[in-house]
């Protein structure tokens, strides 16, 4: 018996895992990603994602006051957080007089799902300071931004005017930039031309520009709406259930672990989630705390008069919230979503 049994998982094994792999899939495509994502050097968190990841986290459920299609912490529609990792280079130098700092900008924004629409784009610079030395009067600094081509040669178009142009006298450890009304129709890549120069009063522009030499990093934050939050599919959970023992339909305690999955490697926080799932009976008569349907109530009385003919209504979930997950994508870009209909906070007769 035992060589019997050992035999037939043998043989199954190779169809339930191909089922497995179809329906982690279907999952995945589900959850807007291509395939698992494998990141091979993944970059750090970005401390804003963390902060609004930890903020969520600590509010308490079932989360009725908060809207699964809005990001509060930036005062904006949407429900899916990037964070696009420049992969532009520094220009050669040679550069005319004043010219401190010239840098492709390149983000790769072709994850973005077919019916996605952005609701914001933020663009922040990096350098290693949070000041500099006070530069002689009358010197600023002048960082100007400009739309390119990713093919060919980065130069703007003679006199065509900047994307963005702003004056400082002093450069500060991170800048930030409104591009939202620039990417309202963005295309599978942005391409930008960032050029940073000195002008002024009398005297040596060298230390004006050493500042614009502290360069560290560039990233932009997308905001967008998935096709969920854009159906209009947004629900507010009602108060769960204690998940006490009971034969009824009944919430059932079920916690997830993506490393028993093999997520692991890409989901970034949380490491689980309980979701619950919903399992009991719907006896007859039908009690009003099952959540029945009149439909659910007349088919119980059919099946108590013909238990072969007719089955009881199922257990099934009828009202579900959701859950933020921070992850890598297929790009090895660091996002945060926000996925509805993820726990089961309430279960009925249907």
């Amino acid at each position: 018996m035992w060589l019997l049994r050992s035999l037939a998982w043998a043989l199954l094994s190779p169809v339930l895992f191909a089922e497995l792999s179809r329906q982690e899939s279907s999952l995945l495509r589900s959850l807007g990603l291509s395939a698992k994502p494998s990141p091979a050097s993944p970059a750090p968190v970005p401390p804003a994602l963390w902060r609004m990841f930890q903020r969520r986290e600590a509010l308490p459920r079932p989360r009725t006051d908060r809207d699964p299609c809005r990001v509060e912490e930036l005062s904006v529609p949407g429900d899916i957080v990037r964070v696009f990792a420049d992969q532009g280079r520094f220009l050669p130098e040679g550069q005319p007089q004043g010219l401190c700092l010239r840098k492709l900008l390149f983000f790769n924004l072709s994850v973005l799902e077919e019916g996605e629409r952005l609701t914001m784009a933020q663009l922040e610079l990096q350098f290693q300071h949070n000041s500099y030395p006070t530069p002689s009067p009358g010197q600023v600094l002048e960082l100007r931004l400009y739309p390119v081509s990713p093919r060919g040669l980065p130069q703007p178009r003679p006199g065509r005017r900047p994307l963005l142009e702003r004056s400082f006298v002093q450069l500060h450890k991170s800048l930030l930039f409104d591009l939202s009304a620039a990417l309202k129709t963005p295309g599978r890549n942005l391409s930008l031309l960032l050029e940073i120069s000195a002008s002024g009063g009398a005297g040596s522009l060298r230390s004006l520009c050493a500042s614009s030499d502290s360069f560290v990093a560039s990233s932009l934050l997308a905001v967008s709406l998935g096709r969920q939050c854009r159906a209009g599919r947004s629900r507010r959970s009602a108060p769960s259930p204690s998940l006490t023992p009971s034969p009824l339909c009944k919430p059932r305690r079920l916690y997830i672990s993506f490393s028993d999955v093999g997520w692991e490697n890409w989901i970034i926080a949380p490491q689980g989630y309980l979701a619950n799932y919903c399992g009991g009976e719907c006896p007859f008569p039908l009690a009003a705390e099952l959540n029945s349907t009149n439909h659910a109530v007349l088919q119980t009385m059919v099946h108590s008069l013909d238990p072969r003919g007719t089955p009881q209504p199922c257990c099934v979930p009828v009202r579900l919230s959701p859950i933020s997950i921070l992850y890598y994508d297929n790009s090895d870009n660091v996002v945060l979503r926000h996925y509805q209909d993820m726990v089961v906070d309430e279960c009925g007769c249907r």
